[in-house]
């Protein structure tokens, strides 16, 4: 018998044409991202109360324990000082902003995208469709996920 989680997950991956996740986080002063394993990224997702009655909602919430756990495979960014300053002087919130300076990372110019989860990642790099996630982004919702089964 699959959990609420279990079934959100496989749903969400179903509909997701990324083919990998990065994952952003703040750990000692330093925003890092890093692609996880697909365990490590199940096991820091939670289910929570959706906003404006969309159900439940998956969220990535990277503990502590996770940081230490991924700091060896994650790629420092910048400083979380440069990193809150960027979110400061910009319109964006911190998971746009993540996007950009790991856009501008790879090398790449950074555009507000509006590509949905079912087109393609929020970047490619080298032909691979990454999906950026900063902690506390919302993975998805069950309005979300019906929306997309519903067009099948």
């Amino acid at each position: 018998m699959y959990t609420i989680k279990e079934t959100m997950f496989n749903r969400w991956h179903t509909f997701d044409n990324s083919d990998v996740v990065c994952v952003g986080f703040i750990y000692n002063h330093t925003l890092y991202s890093v692609v996880p394993t697909e365990t490590q990224l199940f096991n820091m997702v939670t289910v929570e109360k959706a906003s404006r009655n969309q159900g439940y909602a998956l969220r990535l919430r990277v503990r502590k324990d996770h940081k230490i756990a991924l700091l060896t495979n994650a790629t420092p960014i910048c400083s979380e000082h440069y990193f809150n300053e960027c979110v400061s002087n910009s319109k964006y919130n911190k998971g746009e902003i993540f996007e950009k300076l790991v856009t501008e990372n790879a090398g790449q110019e950074w555009h507000k995208d509006c590509v949905p989860m079912t087109a393609g990642g929020d970047i490619a790099v080298n032909g691979v469709q990454i999906q950026l996630k900063f902690d506390g982004a919302t993975l998805t919702n069950e309005k979300t996920l019906l929306n997309f089964e519903n067009r099948g």
